[in-house]
């Protein structure tokens, strides 16, 4: 058995590609594998001889297989493939909040906690005291813009 046989070494790296699919899945390692294939068998019906023709050829599959197989293998296998929302002002709007450092009196900001995380918080003017529940209604630069919940609008 000779190593130097084209034939072969194609048929080899075609196997050796496929089964590195098992390690690596995706649908992309498999579908070279198989324009490594497809190259040996065009070497061993003498459509192609050499290195550059069985290169180009081997490119020319790889791309044709990839553009053709590769929405069917993504189906198939899946994958994570959720849309989220891009606009980050938007999951902001009238979220309940609460106050962690007293905001005011007027242009004097304090912190909220939203997410896990302290920001920085702007009011209406007014004092609004630590522990206090009040709604996000929009972001000035980094600091959160918000607003005092009344008595009645929490209770509904």
């Amino acid at each position: 058995m000779e190593f130097s046989n084209p034939i072969l070494v194609w048929a080899v790296v075609g196997l050796v590609f496929m089964l590195a699919e098992i390690v690596v899945p995706g649908g992309i390692i498999v579908l070279l594998g198989a324009a490594c294939l497809v190259v040996a068998g065009a070497l061993g019906i003498g459509l192609v001889e050499g290195v550059v023709q069985s290169m180009t050829l081997w490119f020319i599959s790889a791309i044709v297989l990839l553009l053709t197989f590769r929405q069917v293998t993504q189906r198939l296998v899946g994958g994570d493939s959720h849309v989220d929302n891009t606009d980050e002002a938007i999951d902001l709007y009238n979220q309940i909040v609460r106050v962690k450092q007293t905001i005011g009196p007027g242009q004097t900001p304090g912190r909220v906690e939203f997410q896990g995380s302290e920001w920085p918080a702007l009011g209406d003017g007014t004092t609004i005291a630590a522990g206090t529940e009040v709604r996000i209604i929009c972001r000035e630069n980094i600091a959160l813009v918000v607003e005092p919940i009344s008595i009645e609008a929490s209770k509904n």
